[in-house]
């Protein structure tokens, strides 16, 4: 096989990191990473670090890197309100391109990582599950922006593009705001050092609804199959594990990976209770010898809180996916201790 070479905005989050680790166990890719902060886990990839929103500095970067053949976009540049999100998060692309275009002569995808939020998710219950091309809904998000703008902008160009929608993502990255995973298994670290029980922080409404994630892992695998498959050209898909399950049957699967007991619904904001927990988690770190991160470090407890608050299903159909291909699945009940495992071995949790 040739060798490609990858470029990867948002290397540092949990889905750049995600598929930069796997396209180095492929071992068929040339790996180049960008982001804003320094790289922060162990990889043998290429990272330039460059604002996006800085169109000389971008400019100036991405003019040397006439090798990329394959963009993995998993920028995100989050603002206060979702309309505020659309300009930056189109500007970031447009620097990207504008620097990348000329110089890239053999470029042959851009990919899109977005999400469920396509569909509205955020706003209250929708139509599920959610298909591709389900109406969008009446308020406009940055990925309906980043995608009709990559479909202007591929019109008559030999490159192609795609986008790929997971919903809940669970693995591991440091500081990347939207990561469903790390918040939970630190709540549950300091629960469990407290002498507390497990107890579910969402609404119970949202404990007994259907929902779905994927592992990083897959999502990765997945990713690089929509970018490098001819089926898939100019097209966006939905991706997840393959299932959908209730938070109420995977809570004790977590509970019990810590050795604690299932405690009963409290419905709190988490981005309060855990505001003073900093001196705790430091006494966690010390305890244990783990790699010496701080909770603001890891995590966003807005995200979590937001990701955990609403009682309507949420659900991705993945027919589409699976149409062009793609037929690998994960058993979420069965593969949801993986990922935690991961971070225990890295001496990320107790």
């Amino acid at each position: 096989m040739t060798k490609r070479t990858a470029l990867v905005p948002g290397a540092i989050g949990i889905t750049g990191r995600a598929i930069i680790e796997f396209l180095e166990k492929d071992g068929n890719w040339d790996i180049i990473g960008l982001s804003r902060r320094s790289n922060n886990f162990d990889s043998k990839a290429k990272f330039i670090s460059v604002d996006l929103l800085n169109k000389e500095d971008s400019a100036k970067k991405i003019k040397e890197l006439s090798s990329i053949t394959h963009v993995f976009y998993c920028a995100y540049s989050p603002q206060k309100s979702v309309q505020d999100e659309i300009a930056p998060n189109i500007s970031m692309l447009k620097n990207l391109m504008d620097g990348l275009e000329p110089v890239a002569k053999d470029l042959e995808h851009i990919q899109l990582m977005h999400g469920a939020k396509w569909y509205g998710s955020y706003l209250g219950p929708y139509k599920t599950p959610a298909k591709e091309d389900d109406p969008r809904p009446i308020a406009k998000n940055f990925y309906h922006a980043q995608q009709d703008w990559i479909v202007e902008r591929q019109s008559g160009k030999s490159w192609t593009w795609s986008a790929v929608r997971p919903h809940g993502i669970w693995g591991f990255s440091v500081g990347s705001r939207m990561n469903l995973m790390t918040g939970i298994v630190l709540y549950a670290a300091i629960s469990k050092h407290m002498g507390l029980p497990l107890k579910w922080p969402g609404t119970p409404e949202f404990y007994n609804c259907l929902y779905n994630i994927i592992d990083t892992d897959l999502l990765a695998e997945a990713m690089c199959w929509v970018a490098t498959t001819a089926k898939t050209k100019n097209n966006a898909y939905n991706i997840s594990n393959g299932d959908f399950f209730r938070w109420k049957d995977l809570w004790p699967k977590i509970a019990e990976f810590f050795n604690l007991d299932v405690g009963p619904i409290q419905t709190v904001s988490l981005q309060t209770v855990m505001a003073d927990k900093e001196p705790i988690w430091s006494e966690i770190v010390k305890n244990h010898k783990l790699q010496p991160y701080t909770l603001s470090d890891l995590t966003r407890w807005d995200y979590l809180d937001m990701a955990l608050s609403n009682g309507y299903d949420q659900m991705s159909s993945i027919t589409k996916i699976r149409q062009a291909g793609w037929q690998k699945t994960f058993d979420t009940e069965k593969t949801i201790s993986k990922q935690m495992q991961k971070l225990r071995d890295s001496k990320i949790i107790p």
